[in-house]
């Protein structure tokens, strides 16, 4: 069987695909398509368990993805307070200072959500982005402080991987919003002329 190009996999991924699971599926599909960086398996586990995801098109899936990075900023939190009790000195220092950068880092996903509800993509970007930096900062602190490995590399790392996720297909959403390929029409329906519209002209 011939592997779907990326042109095919966009359009699935806009079409009206069967279930929400085949929504999440084409989308992270399309995202690591899109991006080599995308996890594909971690995408598809952290979209399709949300509770949003069954009524999600595309745009409600990046919605999805800023959403972890919210809901995530809260068990950092959790577990940065755990460990205090049993840290001091520089290492104490540091995790206090890691608390206040992953509250930050739960209000910039929370902003970036709020700029991809409104279609601001570039401003939501911008926000997962600056969330991301927020985490790198905490790990910076806790290896100057000599917390290497850093005790919260799991979350840092989970921030890498849903940001890049987020912002991939928030960039797929773009093309929806060109109005070239309108929000659920069939994959059935789409011509040679919404491909040529596109500049993702496909071969048959």
């Amino acid at each position: 069987m011939r592997p779907y190009s990326t042109a095919r996999l966009l359009f699935a991924a806009f079409g009206l695909i069967g279930s929400a699971h085949a929504t999440v599926v084409m989308t992270c599909r399309a995202a690591a398509k899109s991006d080599a960086r995308v996890d594909y398996g971690f995408c598809v586990a952290e979209l399709g368990t949300h509770h949003d995801s069954p009524d999600a098109d595309v745009w409600g899936l990046a919605k999805v993805a800023a959403d972890r990075g919210i809901g995530n900023a809260g068990n950092a939190i959790y577990d940065i307070k755990a460990m205090l009790g049993s840290r001091a000195g520089a290492t104490r220092a540091a995790l206090v200072q890691c608390q206040k950068l992953y509250n930050a880092v739960g209000f910039a996903f929370a902003g970036a959500y709020d700029d991809i509800n409104a279609r601001n993509y570039t401003a939501g970007k911008a926000k997962v982005a600056e969330a991301v930096s927020l985490t790198h900062q905490c790990d910076a602190a806790l290896a100057k402080a000599g917390a290497v490995p850093s005790p919260l590399a799991q979350h840092s790392s989970y921030y890498v991987k849903i940001a890049v996720i987020c912002t991939a297909i928030t960039n797929l959403i773009t093309l929806q919003d060109l109005r070239f390929l309108p929000t659920g029409k069939l994959l059935s329906e789409i011509t040679v002329a919404d491909s040529l519209l596109l500049g993702i002209f496909c071969r048959r």
